[in-house]
């Protein structure tokens, strides 16, 4: 099994989702980071249509972050519009070609030789592709050394496992569906990585913000937070302030409490959110407050027994 940090940074904000990250708050996450001793880092070309790993391949030397753990994607190329000057536009491409050329140019733009994990970004709606080219081109990749490691990322985790279950993958990247919300992973995926040795990492751990700040102005799985999710994250806030604990660190320490679970990525915009987050992975919690989590269903009750065992 490939072995990650057991926390890293995801750079989806950093490629300006929802809202545009200036140049000078992108460098002061990356340092801080760098200042909390982390060095994993989550990207894709899709995040701000490669800003994003632009933005890694810039401050990371800058931010003395000399041998960064890097995951990328593939699947997708970055075409022009055909306006001068104009945006990219993102277009599906599941052919060895495409999957190469995906590499090369994320490669370019973060400035290395390789990276550690690459991923098949999305493929929900490719199953055929996969199969016949985007698959064996990732595991030549792989045995060319271009990459370290190779595996899937999805935001649904019923395709995903049926992924694992059909190829040899090291890791697997699943968003918002391992949390105190959602805990649909934990009856699909992770059974099926646990039996393969398949790592995974949890992405979407605060549900696309809800768990970082419950308001009603919060988005879940990137739409507006229904009244019924808002007052169970309030509800669950709630009961981690009875025991001082901040919603955030339960958020980001419960996946990380299930023996298939390698590493979980958060999502950062500003040195604020890196230190908060660092500190919310470090949050002592009691036993008993994981507990009282479990009488109200936002953790399972076998797994929590489990973890007394």
């Amino acid at each position: 099994m490939i072995t990650l940090p057991r926390l890293g940074i995801g750079t989806a904000p950093l490629g300006g989702l929802f809202t545009e990250v200036a140049d000078q708050d992108a460098a002061a996450t990356v340092q801080a980071a760098a200042q909390a001793g982390l060095t994993f880092f989550d990207t894709a070309p899709r995040y701000g249509h490669g800003l994003a790993e632009t933005r890694l391949g810039r401050y990371l030397p800058a931010a003395g972050i000399t041998e960064p753990v890097i995951s990328t994607k593939t699947g997708w190329l970055l075409r022009p519009t055909g306006e001068p000057g104009g945006p990219t536009q993102v277009v599906p491409d599941w052919s060895e070609r495409g999957i190469r050329e995906s590499l090369e140019s994320s490669l370019e733009r973060l400035g290395r030789s390789r990276v550690d994990v690459l991923y098949l970004h999305d493929p929900d709606d490719f199953p055929d592709e996969v199969r016949r080219t985007a698959y064996p081109a990732v595991r030549r990749l792989r045995d060319e050394g271009l990459v370290g490691a190779i595996g899937f990322g999805m935001n649904h985790s019923g395709p995903l496992a049926a992924y694992v279950a059909e190829f040899e993958v090291d890791v697997v990247l699943i968003a918002g569906r391992l949390s105190l919300l959602d805990h649909d992973a934990l009856h699909t995926l992770l059974p099926v990585c646990h039996q393969t040795g398949t790592a995974v990492v949890v992405g979407g751990v605060f549900n696309t913000g809800l768990l970082a700040d419950p308001n009603p102005d919060a988005m879940f799985h990137y739409r507006p937070v229904p009244p019924d999710v808002l007052a169970r994250a309030q509800r669950c806030a709630a009961i981690c302030a009875e025991f001082g604990v901040p919603l955030a660190a339960a958020a980001i320490q419960f996946p990380l409490q299930h023996p298939a679970v390698s590493s979980v990525i958060v999502g950062c915009r500003s040195a604020g959110e890196v230190v908060r987050n660092v500190d919310a992975y470090h949050w002592d919690i009691p036993d008993q407050l994981w507990q009282r989590l479990a009488d109200e269903d936002f953790v399972p009750r076998d797994l929590v027994d489990s973890w007394r065992r």
